[in-house]
């Protein structure tokens, strides 16, 4: 399969290093207009492919690769605020398209995207990719195949490191991410809805920028990105979750932990230990038979990204989706739930106050 990478910056460099991993495919071209992420992404070509995929072509504008470039598929991994703009002439063509997350920054340009891939030949997916890092996915399945009972709690935890530098800083300010309950947390909305497998209601976050990027200025503007926050999100079948985020927590021994308690058990799991233990409720005073087992990812899947091996269990399921040979699993519906869940949450910690999801329809 022959893929276009649009944006070549940071996630862009994991993919390539993923492609790699998987025979069957190959990159064509490239599209950035910021002549230092083409330079990044033509090294790890070379470093990942050899030397003529160096010299691959690239592209300043979607609309410029798309009159030169025959291809399959087309990653879009280029900055938050630019998906929406970047989507719309790729959902012209038939070409597969995976999007990176969040699908848009505002719940106006991801409905729009919707609308816009209903009915297209070519499949389209977002990239969603923590339901994909081996422990995750063992542990979604055990909580859908009834290890602990009937689910009536969820707990989400990642503690890391603050945002990572980007070109041009783009991620610093809410108007370009859609928040941090958009751009980093969307994934945890999403891995609940998966995981709960019913529709979220409401959403109540308590968040704030406390302790990152405060002293840094850019054209005289302090960061507004919220570095930590308590969301709960209630669903329609009663189960409630917790998402606990802190990006200065980067000496944590998880970076991400999953916790769910039904009427039965409890169920856990770390990443990067990959450990997962279930705690079956037993009486007081007897023995608790807990169980536990270590989900393990193949050396060089985790040297190729920083995503616990999600990024190429990800692009394997993109595959056989693309050949028809499976389902999409994230949506372009699944990537606008998690934007208005996430825009809920923004509204919530602003406002202090509980947000409902049928407030921002229409």
């Amino acid at each position: 399969m022959r893929f276009i990478l649009v944006g070549t910056g940071l996630m862009a460099q994991e993919h390539i290093r993923n492609l790699a991993l998987v025979p069957e495919t190959r990159i064509v071209a490239l599209v950035d207009p910021e002549p230092s992420s083409i330079t990044w992404a033509r090294e790890s070509l070379r470093a990942s492919f050899g030397e003529e995929a160096s010299k691959i072509p690239a592209y300043a504008n979607v609309q410029s690769m798309l009159a030169a470039t025959d291809a399959d598929a087309v990653i879009v991994a280029s900055p938050n605020y630019t998906h929406h703009d970047v989507l719309l002439p790729l959902l012209e063509t038939d070409l597969h398209i995976l999007c990176e997350k969040p699908l848009c920054t505002t719940i106006a340009d991801a409905t729009d995207i919707v609308i816009r891939t209903e009915a297209r030949k070519g499949i389209f997916w977002v990239g969603m990719e923590y339901r994909f890092m081996p422990p995750v996915s063992r542990f979604i399945a055990d909580v859908h195949n009834g290890a602990t009972g009937t689910l009536r709690r969820l707990a989400l935890h990642e503690h890391r490191f603050p945002f990572l530098n980007k070109v041009g800083d783009w991620n610093r300010f809410n108007r370009n991410t859609g928040g941090t309950m958009v751009e980093k947390c969307c994934h945890f909305f999403d891995l609940m809805t998966c995981i709960v497998q019913a529709n979220p209601v409401s959403v109540f976050c308590s968040g704030s920028a406390d302790v990152n990027h405060l002293d840094e200025r850019y054209d005289g503007q302090v960061p507004d990105i919220i570095d930590n926050s308590y969301t709960i999100v209630d669903f329609d079948n009663g189960v409630r979750a917790l998402l606990d985020l802190c990006m200065f927590a980067e000496g944590s021994e998880e970076q991400e932990k999953l916790v769910a308690i039904g009427d039965r058990a409890k169920l856990e799991v770390g990443i990067p230990s990959g450990v997962k233990i279930l705690s079956p409720r037993v009486p007081a005073g007897e023995h608790k038979a807990i169980t536990r087992e270590i989900i393990e990812v193949r050396n060089d899947v985790l040297a190729a990204g920083n995503h616990h091996g999600a990024t190429y269990f990800q692009l394997l399921a993109f595959l056989e989706a693309a050949a028809g040979r499976a389902p999409v699993q994230v949506t372009a519906s699944d990537g606008l739930l998690a934007v208005k869940v996430g825009t809920a949450a923004e509204i919530s910690a602003r406002e202090k106050r509980m947000v409902r999801l049928s407030e921002l329809e229409g």
